[in-house]
């Protein structure tokens, strides 16, 4: 289902809770709303669907890849960017990492481990702030 995308920062800006198995249909909405707005956006997190659990969805270029309650394990290389986001005007400068290791979920609810570097690696470090109510 397409969902409105949520522009209020408070509720942005609230933590997401971790997400169950009960919340794989967050990440069909997810998919579902981010291929509306495809011209305009590369990545989402929940709350901006109205959504507080901790499942985000990436564009990769070939395919959406979405990720139930993802955590960083590691990084390194930082760098300075400035990010726009579809729930906020402007854009905001905001220090990322070139190269990113994560473990997720994915939609089979199996565990998965994986390394990114580059423009995906700041669009999951990106969507994975909005999980902790950071504001980018």
């Amino acid at each position: 289902m397409i969902r409105p995308i949520v522009r209020d920062v408070l509720f942005l800006g609230q933590k997401s809770e971790p997400a169950t198995q009960r919340d794989l249909s967050v990440g069909r909405d997810l998919r579902d709303t981010l291929a509306a707005n495809r011209e305009k956006c590369v990545g989402m997190a929940a709350n901006m669907i109205g959504v507080r659990k901790r499942v985000i969805i990436v564009s990769l270029g070939f395919a959406d890849v979405v990720m139930y309650n993802p955590m960083l394990l590691a990084k390194d290389a930082p760098y300075e960017a400035e990010e726009g986001c579809l729930s906020l005007d402007g854009t905001r400068k905001t220090t990322r990492y070139q190269n990113i290791e994560i473990e997720y979920r994915d939609a089979a609810w199996k565990k998965q481990r994986q390394r990114y570097s580059g423009w995906i690696a700041q669009i999951i470090q990106h969507e994975m702030d909005h999980l902790e109510g950071v504001i980018i």
